[in-house]
């Protein structure tokens, strides 16, 4: 007989938020799904309103959930900004990668 332990998610102090260690390698989700805060707030950045983003995904939100994503991101926006440079020096080293590899052996 195995044991399996579940890991509790991080309780954090805000509604409808937490953290769960390997899901979206533990970023800050809207409780029971995978939709990370830094998913919300893309949406945000690009003009949805918090009433568009109700149904945006297959799994539909509550505007409470929304807000609550919304305002984990203006009380970490250190946190989430970090994650969008992260994100471009990532696409950047990639994009390098791949023009190096395009242009083909050395010595051509």
């Amino acid at each position: 007989m195995s044991i399996v332990m579940a890991t509790a998610a991080k309780a954090l102090s805000y509604p409808h938020i937490e953290k769960t260690p390997g899901v979206r390698a533990g970023k800050a989700c809207i409780e029971g799904t995978r939709i990370a805060v830094v998913d919300i707030v893309l949406l945000h950045k690009r003009g949805y309103r918090p009433e568009e983003m109700l149904q945006y995904y297959v799994r539909p939100l509550t505007l409470s959930q929304v807000h609550s994503a919304l305002a984990y991101y203006y009380d970490h926006p250190q946190e989430i900004e970090a994650y969008f440079e992260d994100c471009q020096k990532a696409a950047a080293e990639l994009e390098a990668a791949r023009a190096d590899y395009l242009s083909g052996p050395p010595g051509r």
